[in-house]
């Protein structure tokens, strides 16, 4: 029988204490009176979470187009819990750690989990490096790339990590390697309910597999591709909708793809086709500035790639770009002293370019 989202599960527990339905909603004002601002963001959802509308509203991230806000049915929200709980084989009582803001989906969806699980789940500021108790041991968490980097170290301390919410390195890839804990990047985005797919990162069956490993996708989600090869999600437990987004993919199996960047991103140079984000991910560990790889007019190529760097300076040595092919390689290098930020703090790429008249 699945949970209703009005159920609080009997195992529930919050920094170790249990609450009912009404105890935790005292919990909520408490929090939203009296609480730090991430225990007044978290407050806040549990309000939305524990009231009588069968949805919450949120602001999408704009990955199926321009940002906006849209109902989430909670049953939704309850029927992911279960999916990401079953695939990772969360048990009532499991003990999980909470480190991500709950004003976002990804952390609305670690108090989901916990509520309808029966986790016991203690939370911390969603900090760079969360501090937590190191006495303890967890059987899951999610972490932000910047978190699972800073965090590595500690990783033993935890059996299964999700990481979400942008790119992750291959210098963190490397970090992780050798770690015990299962590491999997997540792939969703407000519309699906947080996760729909996850890519193992460490710990592989097969040693030489290493970063061919693709998304899979979790149980009960269909995959398939429009006509400009972006991805499209039916997921009829998690929408009512088939979502259709704007990330370009390439598709091995009915369960596996590969992400291969953002359609409003995609540079066609001579008639070539280039992906920033795979650029980027080639020459992640050889910029220590914050970059992106974008394009500007050109009366030749019709559009030219550039380097746009976050730097007060441009002495890049040019031998940074000899692990990319022929055509990824870029044609000119474009400093600004500070990026455009979106409100999630991620490099807006758009806007930056605006500010360099591009």
């Amino acid at each position: 029988m699945i949970p209703n989202y009005t159920n609080v599960h009997l195992k529930f527990k919050l920094d170790g204490l249990s609450y009912k339905h009404d105890d935790l909603m005292e919990v909520a004002y408490s929090y939203v009176k009296e609480g730090r601002p991430y225990q007044q963001e978290l407050g806040n959802f549990l309000l939305d979470w524990l009231d009588a509308k069968d949805h919450i509203t949120v602001k999408t991230s704009g990955s199926t187009g321009k940002p906006k806000r849209i109902n989430i049915k909670k049953q939704a929200m309850v029927n992911s819990a279960i999916a990401t709980g079953d695939f990772f084989n969360l048990k009532p009582g499991s003990k999980v750690l909470h480190c991500l803001p709950s004003n976002f989906i990804a952390g609305k969806m670690m108090m989901v989990r916990a509520i309808v699980l029966g986790l016991e789940l203690d939370m911390v500021e969603p900090t760079a490096l969360p501090l937590i108790d190191y006495e303890k041991d967890y059987e899951f968490c999610a972490f932000t790339p910047m978190q699972l980097k800073n965090f590595a170290k500690y990783l033993r301390h935890i059996k299964t990590v999700i990481v979400g919410g942008g790119q992750v390195s291959n210098t963190i890839i490397e970090s992780i390697k050798d770690k015990k804990p299962h590491v999997y990047e997540t792939y969703g985005m407000t519309e699906t309910v947080s996760h729909i797919a996850v890519r193992k990162l460490n710990n592989f069956d097969d040693p030489e597999q290493g970063e061919v490993s693709y998304f899979k996708t979790l149980p009960k989600v269909n995959i398939s591709q429009d006509n400009r090869g972006c991805l499209v999600i039916d997921a009829p437990h998690l929408s009512d909708n088939v979502i259709i987004t704007n990330d370009i993919v390439k598709i091995y199996s009915q369960t596996e793809f590969q992400w291969l960047g953002r359609y409003d991103n995609v540079i066609n140079s001579g008639g070539i086709k280039l992906f920033p984000e795979v650029i980027e991910k080639k020459l992640q560990d050889k910029i220590d500035d914050a970059f992106f790889i974008a394009s500007k007019p050109d009366d030749t190529l019709g559009q030219k790639l550039i380097l746009v760097i976050e730097s007060k300076t441009n002495n890049l040595n040019p031998s940074i770009f000899e692990t990319l092919d022929t055509y990824e390689k870029p044609k000119e290098v474009i400093t600004i002293a500070n990026f455009k930020e979106t409100a999630s703090g991620k490099i807006h790429r758009k806007k930056t370019l605006e500010a360099l008249n591009i």
